[in-house]
């Protein structure tokens, strides 16, 4: 028995007509029948006389009337009271955030989260990801949006489905920037810019297959904002991601992918087994039922 089908009745009884009410309810009139007469089949009894000027309640009908009346008014009651609970969640969640196509992904949780809290605020901490991992652990920001590879044994996680690419960013001037993809041994023969953060770092040089001393590596990057500019002025090749750089582009520079291809994902990521304010628990809610859609989708 439906809450649906028990509004359906107490519309036909208050109207006294079938075709009234399923005017009311915007249904059909075949459509509110039928559902009147699988009502009175699950109950085993009648509920309504039906006659050409309408209908009339049987004794039983009236009994289900007083009955259903109270059940809707006790759901309404419920459905308020938790409204109202979302209506007074406040509070603050902390997140850090690499450059990544993710983000866009975050940005829409926070978003979908926002329009049904209003009173909590975000504080977005744009870093390294071992920076956002330090936070984590000292408790100075609640989740963490970091790109692979990430040790997640300390941490309950949800992987996110955009794929990024790596790549070399460098001027269009620049002697390979007309290929349609290089290879890493290729670019080290130029001045390179690398990412600082050790996983990554160690990575790229096994792409390349040289030891970091045999490079000439004059500049590194925590992110790549800044990085941009110095590739846009003629100052070396950096290695990233195409969704990081999407965040940060400009029309004198040319993304060319590397060959063989390497890809890489975002995670969301925040402690396990920790005791959340009532804000941060319900923004990890959000992203859970993020992680069920995901799985659905797959």
């Amino acid at each position: 028995m439906e809450l649906r089908t028990l509004r359906y009745f107490l519309t036909t009884a208050d109207e006294g007509n079938i075709t009234r009410a399923a005017d009311v309810l915007h249904v059909t009139q075949p459509t509110l029948s039928r559902q009147l007469m699988e009502l009175e089949r699950e109950l085993g009894t009648e509920l309504m006389i039906r006659g050409k000027r309408g209908i009339e309640l049987t004794d039983d009908g009236n009994f289900f009337r007083q009955r259903a009346a109270e059940i809707i008014e006790l759901a309404d009651q419920t459905e308020k009271a938790f409204v109202e609970k979302k209506n007074t969640v406040s509070g603050v969640v902390s997140i850090g955030a690499t450059e990544a196509v993710g983000s866009h992904m975050l940005a829409k949780i926070i978003r979908r989260f926002s329009e049904k809290y209003p009173l909590v605020t975000f504080n977005l901490y744009n870093e390294m990801a071992d920076y956002i991992k330090e936070r984590l652990d000292k408790g100075l920001v609640d989740a963490g949006l970091l790109l692979e590879p990430v040790d997640t044994e300390k941490y309950d996680y949800v992987r996110l489905s955009q794929k990024e690419t790596w790549g070399v960013l460098m001027r269009k001037d620049h002697p390979l920037a007309e290929r349609e993809s290089v290879s890493p041994q290729e670019i080290a023969e130029y001045p390179l810019i690398l990412p600082l953060r050790e996983k990554v770092r160690a990575e790229i040089l096994n792409w390349i297959g040289k030891d970091e001393k045999d490079l000439d590596i004059p500049l590194n990057y925590t992110l790549l904002s800044n990085s941009v500019l110095m590739v846009e002025e003629g100052l070396r090749c950096a290695f990233c991601l195409d969704g990081a750089l999407a965040i940060r582009s400009s029309d004198r520079l040319r993304f060319i992918p590397i060959s063989p291809e390497h890809t890489t994902r975002s995670v969301l990521i925040w402690k396990k087994n920790h005791l959340f304010t009532p804000a941060v628990s319900l923004f990890i809610q959000e992203i859970n039922r993020l992680k069920a859609e995901l799985s659905g989708s797959i």
